[in-house]
């Protein structure tokens, strides 16, 4: 499930954003429990480990041998640690 809202006004931000959220809330427990990494946006970046599930500890640990200086951060990154 993707919440996508729009809304024409600046003015209507903070309403629209906040409406989205609690559909996303209320909604979750009916989820498949999975998230798609592209749809996130910087704000959901402690959703990161959630949506790679049970691959997260692999790609962590290429990260860090691969990529310890985190060059490559764009977008919804895994942080070396």
């Amino acid at each position: 499930m993707n919440v996508h809202g729009r809304w024409e006004s600046a003015a209507d931000d903070q309403r629209c954003i906040a409406w989205a959220r609690a559909f996303f809330a209320k909604a979750k427990p009916f989820t498949s429990r999975g998230a798609y990494i592209n749809f996130m946006s910087e704000e959901d970046g402690d959703r990161i480990e959630f949506a790679y599930g049970a691959t997260y500890q692999r790609l962590t640990d290429l990260k860090k041998k691969y990529d310890p200086t985190n060059f490559f951060r764009m977008n919804q990154n895994i942080k070396p640690i």
